[in-house]
Parts: C-alpha cells; sequence; structure tokens
C-alpha cells in the first residue's frame, strides 16, 4: 500500500465527523437537556473525536486489503454519522439509543473482522463509543 492510500482513509474518516458536526451547530435544546453527573464537558468531545478518527482512519487504511472489514467499516461509519442526525437534529433520544447499541455492535463486528493491529486501533473507538452508549440511554432516561 503506499501512503496517499492512508491520507485518503484519514480524510475519509474526519470528513464523517466534519459532516456528523453540522448536526450539533445549535446546541441550545442539548443544553436544555437533563443529562447524568458524569457527562463530560462539552469542551472534551472535537478533540477526543479527532483522535479517533485519525486513529480509525488508519485502521481503515491496515483494512483496505480485507473486503468484508471494509465493508463493516463504512457501515459503522454511516451509522456514526446517523447517530448525530437522530440525536441532535431529530432530537429522537430513544432512536438515537437504540441506533448507538447497533452502532456499538458493528464497531466490534469491524474490530473482529479486521486485521490485528487495525483491530487494536479501534479499542479506543470501542470504549468511546461504549461510554457514549450509556451517556445516551441516562440521556433519554433523564429526559422522556
Amino acid at each position: 500500500m503506499v501512503w496517499y492510500e492512508l491520507i485518503i482513509s484519514i480524510i475519509a474518516c474526519l470528513a464523517a465527523g466534519f459532516i456528523g458536526s453540522f448536526f450539533t451547530r445549535n446546541m441550545s435544546w442539548y443544553k436544555k437537556l437533563k443529562k447524568p453527573s458524569f457527562n463530560p464537558p462539552s469542551y472534551i468531545f472535537a478533540p477526543v473525536w479527532t483522535i479517533l478518527y485519525i486513529l480509525m482512519g488508519i485502521s481503515l487504511y491496515l483494512m483496505l486489503n480485507n473486503q468484508l472489514a471494509v465493508i463493516l467499516f463504512i457501515i459503522q461509519l454511516i451509522l456514526n454519522v446517523a447517530w448525530s442526525y437522530l440525536f441532535f437534529r431529530l432530537h429522537k433520544l430513544l432512536l438515537a439509543s437504540i441506533e448507538i447499541v447497533i452502532l456499538l455492535v458493528m464497531i466490534i463486528c469491524t474490530a473482529i473482522a479486521s486485521p490485528i493491529l487495525a483491530s487494536y486501533l479501534l479499542i479506543p473507538y470501542i470504549l468511546w463509543v461504549a461510554f457514549a452508549t450509556v451517556l445516551t440511554w441516562s440521556v433519554y432516561l433523564l429526559n422522556r
């Protein structure tokens, strides 16, 4: 593989994050929601997601020779963006809570289908989305 495939893989993941961020432009609704005590401050999300998208891009690059892993990766990346749309744009807390569980399962499936190093690079993403799953369900339960 060549270096430009690595760059394209990282840019593709960052682009997904950029698309998802469009749905978080108006945070006034979110600020009014009841949140659990373990909700991180808002300034944490951008740097964490930037690092995760870079790691995801490197992981994608490492799995480019594995068609199944790439297909699963693309599905989970679409689900990643869809969660932001459901939660922040449509304000569908229950639907977003269900969708993020599916996202988490798809990320784990992607890691299982991937080469070992690519899988390891997905571990921080899995852990963050697992935390986000608990957070999403908590926000839903506090605001239903």
